[in-house]
């Protein structure tokens, strides 16, 4: 019990809880101010984040509660999910994230593989207890979703979620056609962090070119009457976003702006890495080649990650929503 112990400590220490504390009082004494609450989106974000806090709070209250309870079992199981957070040091790790998935070649196999997992997170972010919401959505034409767009409303998500970037792999029996022949699909994920404000990225007005249109995927008078759907397109990268999951068009405007600053961020990280690629071995690898992790359904039953080695025998499971083991993998061998 003494090694659980200083284990708690060596965790309170380095998640800096009274930090934690500190921020979750600050944010509580605003919020009992009149002028917090006039704009809307911003006050909701800022309790989204007291939630969050008061999380950790709770965990780690809840560890503390636990040893003097002597529950050594379901302490040290309590622990090692704790641990995981400290691993996540990174500038932007204690951030939420921004989650996409993008259906690759191949048609309706492809773009059904995408909604496949965006049912497998989903499921996995209700099982860690985050909140998200849905931004944008093209669904396929015959089944299906071509892209999605997630924010996920949790402190850390983006540095649970990051190593999920990448193309992932499904080889089944293809349920689109009469022979039920073998097929092989991809998608690609794609995780960014929340940003608020980042130096490395700038933003001037004049680069932007705003659309304003009726939202498809809402349903309901409202759609009929309002344009309050938008597209937003920065000219200079020629990178578009759209927004359509907000009521009004204010609210999109916002979330368009804040997806572009996350997608200009990963750009800029991704000329980074390019640079360093270029001195390392004098060669790039595409993205669509960084192949991360397999799922057969046919002809035999794995899931296996191809950096970290993990994997298992039970894909059901996993398309399920059963990550940690891989989340927890890629965290303590890639951090």
């Amino acid at each position: 019990m003494e090694e659980l112990r200083e284990r708690i400590e060596k965790i309170k220490q380095k998640l800096n809880l009274e930090k934690i504390r500190q921020q979750a009082r600050q944010i509580e004494i605003l919020s009992g101010q009149p002028e917090f609450w006039q704009d809307q989106q911003k006050a909701t974000e800022e309790m989204k984040r007291l939630t969050g806090l008061q999380k950790q709070i709770e965990k780690i209250e809840e560890l503390e509660k636990l040893l003097a309870q002597g529950k050594g079992a379901e302490l040290e199981k309590k622990l090692n999910e704790m641990e995981l957070t400290t691993f996540l040091g990174g500038e932007y790790d204690s951030l939420p994230a921004i989650f996409s998935i993008h259906a690759g070649q191949g048609g309706t196999e492809a773009m059904d593989w995408a909604a496949m997992l965006k049912r497998m997170y989903t499921r996995y972010f209700e099982k860690k207890g985050w909140e998200y919401e849905q931004i944008d959505e093209t669904p396929g034409e015959e089944a299906g979703i071509k892209s999605t767009v997630l924010k996920v409303n949790a402190p850390y998500a983006y540095g649970y979620l990051k190593y999920e970037a990448g193309t992932h792999r499904l080889v089944r029996q293809s349920p689109f056609n009469a022979d039920r022949l073998r097929q092989t699909s991809f998608a690609l994920v794609e995780v960014l962090p929340q940003i608020k404000e980042a130096p490395e990225v700038g933003i001037k007005e004049d680069e932007l070119e705003w659309e304003f249109f009726r939202a498809s995927s809402q349903g309901g008078q409202n759609v009929q009457k309002v344009s309050s759907a938008v597209r937003l397109k920065h000219k200079p990268t020629g990178i578009v976003v759209t927004s359509q999951s907000q009521r009004y068009q204010e609210q999109n405007r916002k979330s368009a702006l804040e997806l572009l600053r996350a997608k200009l961020w990963g750009l800029r990280q991704a000329q980074v890495k390019e640079e360093e690629q270029k001195l390392k071995e004098g060669r790039t690898k595409a993205a669509w080649g960084t192949q991360i992790r397999s799922y057969v359904l046919h002809p035999y039953k794995m899931v296996k990650d191809l950096r970290t080695g993990f994997e298992t025998t039970n894909p059901e499971t996993v398309l399920n929503g059963e990550l940690e083991g891989f989340v927890e993998a890629e965290i303590r061998q890639l951090s």
